[in-house]
């Protein structure tokens, strides 16, 4: 039995070669990710005023199916997520409910008296990790570096050149995330060293790519997104990879449309996984790219 796994709205439609790559490689490390049975949107945003419950409501209710599919005696257990969004949403909810007690009975409240999930209230007791987190604390760097090694065949990954592209919501706010440190975070360098990568730190690795502000403010993110891709090609990085799926789009068709000649392929950090540990192209999901990877690789990518 694998970890109950939320993969959210993105990596089911837009951003379904991150959900293909992550799950091969959690299958392949020994990590199996499981799909929770009945699931929704996990609302994308983390609501600003403390009191407003009804936007918990979302999140509350895949924590509470994420309890349900754990440890059947005691409810605890982890529910991980791929996605950066889906994953600061789910944690900070977690956080909320635990330190507001009386929100946590208003909301259970709500959710047991509603026709489809009657009866069911959350106890608090999971943990929401991100697959990262699970590389480095489940499996360790020392681990994966030993199987991206064991792997059959070339590492195409090996020497690369890669710019770890943090952005906003995989660190922060700190205090509840937890994850790394949001000013000098070394989570996706350490990853891609166990990959035989070459990380390379730029100045903007935690700057705000213009996130939603693609779809009604298109300039900012274009604005903000060149200079993240320039700052990374100016360093020497030949990609970037990240863990968010909207940081993903914007760099990506930014760097296909700016008139900058930093063309800079970005991938989900379980692409370059799949690649390093030899997983079928298949696993490796380049299809859909703006800017395509696969020459990085010595292959064609079909888009």
């Amino acid at each position: 039995m694998g970890t109950p796994y939320f993969p959210g709205c993105t990596l089911s439609t837009k951003a379904k070669s991150f959900d293909v790559s992550g799950r091969a490689v959690a299958e392949a490390l020994g990590m199996p990710l499981d799909e929770l049975t009945d699931w929704q949107c996990c609302g994308a945003t983390f609501p600003l005023s403390t009191d407003n419950s009804m936007a918990l409501i979302a999140p509350a209710r895949i924590l509470i199916q994420a309890e349900q599919q754990g440890d059947p005696q005691t409810g605890t257990g982890k529910v991980a997520t791929l996605c950066a969004i889906c994953y600061n949403v789910l944690k900070r909810t977690n956080v909320a409910l635990r330190e507001r007690p009386e929100q946590l009975e208003r909301i259970n409240w709500f959710i047991s008296t509603d026709t489809t999930t009657q009866g069911l209230t959350y106890h608090s007791k999971i943990e929401v990790v991100h697959f990262l987190e699970m590389l480095r604390d489940d499996l360790g760097w020392d681990a994966l570096r030993q199987k991206v090694e064991e792997a059959n065949g070339q590492n195409r990954v090996k020497g690369l050149k890669v710019a770890p592209y943090y952005g906003c919501l995989l660190l922060r706010p700190p205090d509840e995330m937890g994850l790394d440190d949001p000013e000098a975070p070394v989570i996706l360098s350490d990853f891609l060293r166990a990959l035989g990568a070459e990380p390379v730190e730029f100045a903007f690795q935690s700057e705000c790519c213009g996130s939603y502000l693609a779809a009604s403010k298109p300039d900012v993110p274009q604005a903000l997104s060149n200079t993240i891709i320039e700052q990374a090609a100016q360093a020497g990085a030949q990609a970037i990879v990240t863990a968010c799926p909207l940081c993903q789009y914007n760099l990506d068709k930014r760097a296909a449309t700016a008139r900058s000649t930093a063309k800079l392929p970005t991938l989900y950090f379980t692409q370059l996984l799949a690649i390093a540990l030899g997983l079928s192209e298949e696993a490796w999901a380049l299809d859909g790219h703006y800017i395509d990877p696969a020459p990085l690789f010595a292959v064609k990518s079909e888009i």
